[in-house]
């Protein structure tokens, strides 16, 4: 069963800065908790004390609260009003719905001098004939019961009739509780059955019955998994129709069943999640030829664009701008480059082979882009060789290398700003190197004239 934890409480503390001794108020709502216990010890000065919605049978444990104010035990499995006595400062109690049919149990609340507002909606003891009156003959001290504000006429009334009611009231109780001996036993039954066809089930699965069945199962594996996990899911819903449509007493008994069987199966489907995700094959990255394929798993926006002026491959890849740098690993190899954000990767093939020891990689600060500067491997593209070669074999060769040596000259000493005319003769220079190829095979070329 689930009880209440210190790891618990202090995470419901966190308005109080995770501190338990000096908290006044906590929700505990919704947590699956089966024993109530430790509240008296660790929060002395509650007040506010929220635990509907749980599966709690019992009120214990929270006696030594003595300033708390207002519980709220509402949506529970508690059959009986019990261990307040302590609860000095109580003003308001809230037990609807839950399974109280033992209404002579109120009396235990006479103690509870301050008691004002008292809420038993939805429990079996509400049906019993006279159980307004008695409830308010019985606490005095009572302003409103069930939302519904209790008149001086009223009471003096209930307590003109207190003796015939008090009565009626024991008679309904022993029923109840006859009803409820009956109910405890039928559920221990349907549950030993359930127990039962559970261990006929597991042993038929692992083929204990025969070496037969055991033969059989072993063929029925060969056959392939998929077909078994489809059988298994058939019989889950088989399983899931006959549960819910099977009709069952409300008792505590139903509702804890009923929580266990719900819990039972999101356990279930959480092992098989997580063995799915255990048993997914890993992402084909290069294939076993050694080609390198194009993937990108996060599935981010890129650009590769080739940076000719500096003989460079830039890639910009449009990463979340508040991803932790430490979430990104990048890797360049000679034709292809890799990067995995968050583990997931991201690849692609490369136009032309790069210097993997010369790239960088940076963040922009604007946009928070990943941008990885590749650096080319070959520094002259070869086309412009082509050229070159070309311009080798005219017969005018020379006449053109000392025209363009003094187009350099006159690139260094004249400063294009000190003038602003055009310059006519560098025109004509320009239109004359038109045909001998690019600039850039300059220094080629004059290191053969040289030789």
């Amino acid at each position: 069963f689930l009880s209440v934890t210190e790891d618990l409480v202090r995470r419901r503390a966190e308005h109080n800065n995770c501190e338990i001794f000096s908290l006044e108020e906590i929700s505990l709502h919704q947590q699956e908790i089966e024993k109530l216990e430790y509240l008296d010890k660790w929060c002395r000065d509650l007040k506010i004390l929220y635990l509907q919605n749980n599966l709690i049978p019992k009120i214990e444990n929270v006696g030594k609260l003595k300033k708390l104010e207002y519980l709220n035990v509402a949506l529970n499995n508690i059959e009986r009003i019990e261990n307040l006595e302590g609860c000095e400062e109580l003003k308001k109690l809230d037990l609807t719905a839950n399974f109280i049919g033992e209404l002579s149990s109120i009396e235990a609340l006479k103690c509870n001098i301050h008691l004002k507002e008292l809420f038993l909606v939805g429990n079996p003891c509400t049906e019993f004939e006279g159980y307004r009156q008695f409830v308010v003959a019985t606490l005095h001290q009572l302003k409103c019961l069930d939302s519904k504000e209790i008149e001086r006429s009223e009471r003096i009334q209930a307590l003109q009739n207190y003796p015939e009611v008090k009565e009626k009231i024991r008679e309904q109780e022993k029923a109840y509780l006859l009803k409820r001996a009956r109910e405890k036993e039928e559920a221990q039954r349907r549950m030993q059955e359930r127990k039962d066809k559970k261990q006929k089930q597991m042993e038929s699965k692992l083929g204990l019955d025969s070496p037969d069945s055991l033969q059989n199962k072993e063929n029925h594996q060969a056959e392939g998994g998929r077909e078994q996990e489809t059988w298994r899911t058939v019989e889950d819903d088989e399983e899931d129709r006959r549960f819910w449509e099977e009709p069952t007493p409300y008792t505590p008994e139903s509702r804890l069943e009923t929580h266990r069987y719900i819990e039972e199966k999101r356990r279930a489907k959480d092992n098989i999640r997580e063995s799915k995700k255990r048993e997914k094959p890993l992402r084909t990255l290069v294939t076993a030829e050694g080609k390198v394929l194009n993937v990108n798993v996060p599935k981010l926006h890129f650009s590769l664009k080739d940076d000719e002026e500096n003989n460079q491959i830039i890639l910009d890849l449009a990463v979340y701008r508040h991803l932790d740098t430490s979430l990104l690993d990048v890797d360049v190899q000679p034709t292809y480059i890799r990067v995995l954000v968050k583990g997931k990767p991201f690849q692609l093939v490369l136009p032309e082979e790069v210097k993997p020891d010369s790239s960088c990689a940076k963040r922009s600060q604007t946009t928070g882009h990943l941008v990885v500067s590749m650096p080319k491997a070959k520094e002259i593209i070869l086309t412009k060789q082509k050229v070159s070669t070309s311009s080798k074999d005219s017969d005018c060769n020379t006449l053109k290398k000392n025209a363009r040596r003094s187009g350099q000259v006159e690139k260094l000493e004249v400063d294009p700003h000190k003038y602003s005319f055009p310059d006519v003769t560098k025109i004509v220079r320009e239109k004359e190197r038109i045909g001998q190829g690019p600039i850039r095979l300059q220094p080629e070329q004059i290191t053969e004239t040289k030789k």
